[in-house]
């Protein structure tokens, strides 16, 4: 939401006609287009870390119940 929110509010600058507009204009492009990027980037990375961390605390998890219990 936040992201939404800040997107939001930079679109004026980017999509704005009038005096000036073309000093303001490549702010707001940058920052629409650093918002998108992101929080695609996260909406991707996200779930990767989260299974790689799962993943990594089973293989743990699968060492310590050999070593405390070793196959006879």
């Amino acid at each position: 939401m936040t992201t939404a929110a800040a997107l939001l509010g930079a679109l004026p600058l980017a999509v704005g006609t009038g005096v000036g507009s073309e000093l303001r204009r490549p702010l707001g492009i940058a920052i629409v287009g650093g918002l998108l990027v992101s929080q695609i980037l996260t909406l991707y990375t996200t779930p990767v870390v989260y299974l790689f961390l799962d993943r990594l605390r089973l293989r743990w998890m699968r060492a310590r119940a050999a070593a405390l219990h070793p196959a006879a």
